[in-house]
């Protein structure tokens, strides 16, 4: 079902033409950033912290979810499961006070549903475009919101089976509002028109072997838009394959085999090459370094190295020059060469990691669930500057902006900033 608030939706149109684009680069707009890639065009962001220090505001996020806060000119915005989730909602806070100002309900269940333990109902990450929010909760269903607060559509059209929880988070590419839905019983590659929320295209993923012992074909990664010759790909990690579609079409373009389901980073991507998640006997986790520039399989023919001892499973690797930087579930940070994947330095910073790293001014900050954050400098030999602990765990990616972090736990929203 699809249902659009035409009030809303016109003075949205009436906004937009009127202000342009709102959206700064020095914002945090999406999942990992303004490009993606988990690096904030950010300065003078703090090195040290903690309860008591370098913490501008503290407020309560009601109700438990891992989406990471999304900031925009004076907002942040972040998505809450509440009343053990039955409530699904988009919370606003002000961005200079800390002030709670919008906490709209989307969706109503009659019963939430199964979870995994270390997801939660509200893990998909909202997106900004000028003065609209595109919010998403898997099979449980996306909507668009004003940045006032007013709901202009909302779209529970897309069932499939999600027995964890949703975690995938949309991403857009021009009129377009793009969903990876991949369940147990259905999996595929949606476009919604981003002012109606009406379906533009819908690829059904296909490259699915059969198994002695059935596997569930879930999967959970957000994916990421790369240009190859002109067209605009959108890389799609899947559960046994990976594959890229024209982001205007659809179309399937390449896709790279491996065997297992459940994935979960974010590729990011750095001179020709694609980083993106894999397995290898449906356990181990793997990383593949592949040139996207192929048709149909690929899987003998464009991975230029793999990683296969170390690959993180949750938090997405993130590239600083020419290295590869990942931080595995377990807490071990490492150094690659993104050209070969030979790897530079390898060092436990302890832990266990679901966020993903993030790069600003000049450093990079590792964020483990039990609330420590380690801040590290880029380069080929491990160098860790600080470690700063908060009294909550963090599972959500944090956010940078202007001068500032933003840091959700799983109890309170920091903002961080030289005080």
């Amino acid at each position: 079902m699809v249902f659009v608030n035409m009030r809303s939706l016109a003075i949205a149109f009436l906004l937009a033409s009127a202000m342009g684009p709102l959206v700064d680069a020095a914002d945090w707009h999406q999942f990992r950033g303004p490009r993606g890639q988990g690096h904030a065009d950010a300065h003078d962001l703090p090195t040290r912290w903690s309860e008591t220090e370098n913490v501008a505001w503290k407020v309560a996020i009601p109700g438990k979810g891992h989406s990471s806060p999304v900031v925009v000119n004076k907002q942040v915005w972040l998505t809450s499961a509440q009343e053990k989730g039955l409530s699904l909602r988009a919370l606003c806070i002000d961005r200079t006070g800390g002030k709670l100002t919008h906490n709209v309900e989307l969706f109503r269940l009659e019963t939430s549903g199964p979870k995994n333990v270390k997801n939660s109902f509200a893990s998909p990450t909202p997106i900004i475009e000028k003065n609209r929010v595109y919010i998403h909760f898997g099979q449980r269903g996306t909507a668009c919101l004003s940045t006032s607060g007013d709901v202009i559509w909302k779209n529970t059209s897309l069932q499939y089976s999600q027995p964890y929880s949703g975690a995938s988070t949309p991403i857009l590419f021009k009129d377009s509002l793009i969903l990876t839905c991949d369940g147990t019983d259905s999996q595929f590659v949606v476009a919604l028109n981003k002012r109606t929320g009406q379906v533009v295209w819908k690829t059904v993923r296909t490259h699915f072997k059969e198994r002695a012992t059935p596997l569930p074909l879930m999967a959970y990664s957000t994916p990421l838009i790369v240009t190859v010759d002109g067209v605009p790909q959108i890389v799609s990690s899947a559960a046994d394959h990976a594959a890229a579609y024209d982001a205007r079409t659809g179309r399937e373009i390449w896709w790279l085999r491996y065997d297992g389901f459940s994935e979960v980073f974010r590729p990011v991507t750095w001179r020709g090459l694609v980083f993106l998640q894999g397995f290898e006997n449906v356990s181990e986790v793997k990383l593949y370094a592949v040139r996207p520039n192929g048709k149909g399989e690929i899987t003998k023919t464009h991975v230029e190295w793999k990683l296969n001892r170390g690959a993180p499973f949750v938090p997405s690797p993130l590239v600083v020059g020419d290295e590869l930087y990942t931080v595995s579930d377990a807490g071990i940070a490492s150094c690659l060469d993104a050209r070969t994947g030979q790897a530079h330095w390898k060092d436990r910073i302890g832990g266990n990691h679901s966020a993903s790293p993030l790069y600003g001014d000049g450093k990079i900050y590792c964020f483990s669930e039990q609330g420590v954050t380690s801040v590290l400098v880029p380069g080929k030999t491990f160098q860790r500057v600080a470690r700063n602990e908060l009294a909550s765990g963090i599972t959500a990616s944090p956010a940078a902006a202007d001068r500032a972090l933003y840091i959700r736990t799983q109890s309170h929203l920091y903002r961080i900033e030289k005080q």
